[in-house]
Parts: structure tokens; C-alpha cells; sequence
């Protein structure tokens, strides 16, 4: 498909937008037309097999006020190729052309608004180093990175906020401290400090550290840093094929859980039953090669 699309005095290249360049009023409106069911057209529902959603996780989606909405945040989260270029092609594949016709010219002004702040971001340096021959990245980033040998390699990246730290710190004890003998990547005690957080998550999730437990909280759900690694590692694993991301629950929450998680078998520290086997479901998860 052609995704430049023929708008009123536009020549917008849609191909490699992202879909957060599109605002609140094309989704809604997106909203409008996918949300209802229809027994001719094809509906959300569609629109998520294309997007690569598995059954149980669209039948997860399924009670959420406005599914197509759910469906595009969490497709922009796991996805590379979640652009408008690609929903367009999925609406033409679908024969919604009702949808391209009624919202195209939206979408083109949305896209080139987008483009426009993005021109006006300043350059950025993507590095300033006079040191010759300089030291990778990837090298001293923890405390036991050796300069000379492999970076150091864990069993799991801990992703936490800090009012939950003394449930990581039982975590170390039960995890690191028994028989289990699983190497945790904890942010706050591993990393050394002095370099762009960012950067060393990303390094950290996706080249250091098998899985990724997901301390879920109140908290956690304010939290950007907790929120970019979340969905950072989903990306990496659309789908949960691998295990790579395990949510761990162990206290009650006042708030809904996480939309973006509800897919994956959490770890329930909170029912009396199951506490008795919460240490070794979690050291046996972490352990999968």
C-alpha cells in the first residue's frame, strides 16, 4: 500500500510515523467506528489479530471502555512496526474504507504537526569524548564489570519504585541468599552512578539479564522510570513467548491493575494460599534457560 495518502494540499509520508503521532480526537473517532460490534464490517477485534494480539489476550481487552484505544497504546508498547503507515495498511486490508475516507485528512494534519515538532527539537550530539581510544558503554556499568572480561550477566533485572525496596530486599534473601543461588540486577545497589539511566536500563534489560521481574504496586503505577522499563522489555518479547517478563504482586493495590500486564500469569504474593509456593513458582521461572 501506498502510504502517502492523497489529502487536500498534503504530501505527508505516513510510512514510518509512530501512532503516538496521532492525538485524541483521531483516536476517539477511531474509537467510534471500531468499537461497536458489526456483523458486516470487521471491528477492534480485527483490527488486533492483524496487529499480531493472540485470542486470550484480546478476550483480556474485551471489557475495557474503549478497546480500540487499549489495542493501539498497547501495540505502540510492544511493537516496532506500530506506525500509522502499518494501521493504515491493516484498515485497507480489512476494506474499512469508510475509516480512510472519513479520517484521512485528519490523520495527514496530525502527521505533519508531529513532523513539525520534531523538526524543532535541537540537534543532540549523540556522543562528546575527546578520550582516545574511549571505553564502550556497555563496559563498567555495574560494580562487578570486569574492563578486561565479559560484562556482568544476571538472572533477572528487578523493576521496582522505592517504596517498595524492603520487599526487593526480601527478594535478595530469598532469591540470592538460598539455595536458589539466582543473580538479581537490583538498580540501586548494581549500577554504578554517572551515567544516563535511560541508556543503562535499556543495556541492562535487554543484554544482561535473562527475564525482568515487575514489582507491582500503587506506586509502580506513577512511576516513569518502572513504566519505560515495563514496556521496553515487552517490546522485546511481544506476545510473552519467552517468559522475559514476570509481574510480581505482594501487597493488595487501591488501584486497577495494569492494563498492559493483564496478559501474563502474575506471581500473587497477596493470597494466603498460594504464599507457601511463591518463592520457588518465582526461582523456578527465573531459572528457565
Amino acid at each position: 500500500m501506498q502510504t502517502t495518502m492523497a489529502c487536500a494540499d498534503s504530501d505527508v509520508d505516513l510510512e514510518t510515523a509512530p501512532l503516538t503521532a496521532l492525538n485524541v480526537k483521531v483516536r476517539t473517532r477511531l474509537g467510534l467506528f471500531l468499537n461497536p460490534k458489526n456483523t458486516v464490517a470487521p471491528d477492534w477485534t480485527a483490527l488486533a489479530e492483524e496487529a499480531g494480539f493472540t485470542y486470550l489476550e484480546i478476550k483480556n481487552f474485551e471489557g475495557r471502555r474503549n478497546p480500540t484505544a487499549v489495542v493501539l497504546d498497547e501495540w505502540t508498547a510492544r511493537a516496532t512496526d506500530a506506525t500509522v503507515g502499518k494501521l493504515l495498511v491493516i484498515l485497507e486490508k480489512l476494506e474499512r474504507n469508510d475509516i480512510l475516507e472519513d479520517l484521512r485528512c485528519a490523520i495527514v494534519e496530525d502527521v505533519r504537526r508531529y513532523r513539525e515538532k520534531e523538526a524543532e527539537r535541537p540537534l543532540q550530539v549523540p556522543e562528546v569524548d575527546s578520550c582516545v581510544p574511549r571505553t564502550p558503554d556497555r563496559i563498567g556499568l555495574t560494580l562487578e564489570d570486569d574492563p578486561d572480561g565479559v560484562p556482568e550477566l544476571f538472572d533477572a533485572f528487578i523493576c521496582y519504585c522505592q517504596s517498595d525496596i524492603e520487599f526487593v530486599h526480601e527478594m535478595i534473601r530469598e532469591l540470592e541468599q538460598t539455595d536458589c543461588k539466582l543473580k538479581l540486577c537490583v538498580f540501586d545497589r548494581d549500577v554504578l552512578p554517572g551515567s544516563c539511566v535511560w541508556s543503562i536500563t535499556s543495556e541492562l534489560i535487554e543484554k544482561r539479564c535473562k527475564r525482568m521481574v515487575v514489582v507491582i504496586s500503587d506506586e509502580y503505577l506513577n512511576s516513569d522510570a518502572c513504566d519505560f522499563q515495563t514496556k521496553f522489555a515487552l517490546s522485546l518479547c511481544p506476545g510473552a513467548q519467552k517468559k522475559r517478563l514476570i509481574p510480581v504482586l505482594y501487597k493488595s493495590m487501591k488501584k486497577p491493575f495494569p492494563s498492559i500486564l493483564r496478559f501474563l500469569t502474575v506471581c500473587d504474593y497477596t493470597r494466603p494460599c498460594t504464599q507457601a509456593w511463591f518463592w520457588l513458582r518465582l526461582a523456578k521461572a527465573l531459572a528457565l534457560p
